[in-house]
């Protein structure tokens, strides 16, 4: 019998698809703790299409979680990399000072200025970035509080997920960081509870007050961190109102103001940041994602004067902008101005609103269409009650859509929010024939 077990083996390898073979051996050598969102595979990409082990051509709606914002392998970003690549590819800025980590943190202050004289720290990820940034505020006002929000997503290193909302995200992963509090999230939709946008910021901005007397004292918070439009979460986008009035509290009371701008950055909602649409600017900021077309880069920025206030090396780390990493965001943004990636966001984002603004008039099962720009969701709820997300529905989209070669990804605390986080290169015609399997489907699962 034993000796059957091998030939038995390969001949169920042998029935599998390429796919299926490459998706057994992922849960037999990686840990279930990695997150695997759809059961797509990947062997090539180029613009929104991404080629499968099977070589199957899928229309990507995820953008692997919103980084390829100028499409996959962008040709002049691919021969910046292959350039770099032939010169050197580590000495850690730390040890030796590079051109292309400095081209790159001159470029990134012009283009998003924080009201003033600004400078650029990179490092590698998302969360790394968030890490230092409360690293920087607290050294620079001598605080150690930090203010956050429901539904927020900040990362899985330990400050990012002491500050990410969702309890799902963080199993038996305590002690969390101390000095850390959390304020409901000015949503809207579900909290809106029949007001206009305009009095509902205001009894949001009340909620800041009455927490100096139940929560934490003011004068004890080094900063506040907030993502504008919520990525995880469920792309939930502040009030304008509340946005400037968080602004004014912060100033009152000394409080430096972050905005997490690493999912909504760099052309996703329209411009190169979401503080733009707001008309607020921040102490200081966080970014990643888009920046570097795929390749890991990420940057907290600030006010000069903020980011000097970080002693000598309490910040930054070995792998501190990659000079592969930065010669591939150099090329990236380069790009991305030559083809008005701003102007192809708010072009994307007005065809998917349109489309699922459709959808939701056919569907009581859709009880929001929100975002900014391309960055574009709809949430499934029972009768469109707030207070009943409808989970089922929202997987049973995303999983019919799989089937058909179309890869979207949930979002939202309660996993029933569609996101689409395409490339924003993506073709009218293949945008629009996503858009077709999405409704189609969405027609089937509710008809």
């Amino acid at each position: 019998m034993a000796q059957c077990i091998p030939q038995l083996r390969t001949i169920m390898t042998e029935q599998l698809t390429h796919s299926q073979d490459l998706i057994a051996r992922r849960k037999a050598a990686v840990p279930n703790g990695v997150g695997m969102f759809n059961h797509a595979t990947a062997t090539k990409a180029s613009g929104a299409i991404i080629i499968d082990a099977d070589g199957r051509e899928l229309i990507d709606f995820a953008g692997g979680i919103g980084v390829v914002n100028a499409g996959h392998c962008p040709p002049p970003v691919v021969k910046a990399i292959q350039e770099q690549a032939e010169k050197f590819l580590h000495v850690s800025f730390n040890v030796a000072s590079y051109e292309p980590y400095i081209a790159l943190c001159e470029k990134l202050n012009t283009l998003l200025p924080h009201g003033g004289p600004t400078k650029t720290l990179l490092v590698s990820t998302g969360a790394e970035a968030v890490e230092n940034a409360i690293k920087i505020a607290r050294q620079a006002t001598k605080r150690s509080g930090v203010l956050c929000f429901t539904d927020a997503f900040h990362g899985r290193t330990m400050m990012a997920m002491t500050l990410t909302s969702k309890v799902g995200y963080k199993p038996d992963c305590g002690p969390f960081a101390p000095e850390v509090y959390r304020t409901q999230y000015p949503n809207f939709f579900h909290h809106g509870n029949g007001r206009s946008e305009a009095e509902f910021a205001q009894a949001e901005l009340q909620r800041l007050e009455d927490l100096s007397h139940n929560l934490v004292d003011p004068k004890s918070l080094a900063c506040v961190i907030i993502e504008l439009v919520q990525g995880e979460g469920g792309f939930n986008v502040a009030p304008k109102a509340y946005v400037e009035g968080l602004r004014t509290w912060c100033d009152k009371h000394g409080i430096l103001l972050i905005f997490d701008e690493i999912q909504a950055g760099f052309g996703r909602t329209g411009a190169w940041s979401a503080f733009s649409h707001f008309g607020v600017t921040p102490d200081l900021s966080t970014w990643a994602k888009s920046l570097g077309s795929g390749l890991p880069i990420a940057a907290v920025m600030g006010k000069a004067a903020i980011m000097d206030k970080a002693g000598p090396s309490s910040i930054g780390g070995t792998y501190i902008g990659s000079p592969v990493s930065c010669a591939a965001a150099l090329a990236t943004l380069k790009y991305m101005e030559e083809i008005d990636i701003n102007a192809k966001g708010r072009h994307v984002g007005e065809v998917i609103r349109n489309r699922f603004e459709k959808m939701k008039a056919k569907h009581d099962s859709i009880g929001d269409v929100r975002g900014l720009g391309a960055m574009m969701a709809m949430e499934f709820n029972v009768k469109r009650d707030p207070s009943k997300p409808d989970a089922e529905t929202c997987t049973k989209l995303m999983n019919a859509c799989a089937a058909r070669d179309l890869v979207v990804i949930t979002a939202g605390t309660d996993k029933n929010v569609i996101r689409v986080l395409s490339p924003l290169v993506i073709s009218d015609e293949l945008l629009n024939k996503g858009l077709d399997i999405m409704e189609e489907e969405l027609e089937r699962i509710c008809g």
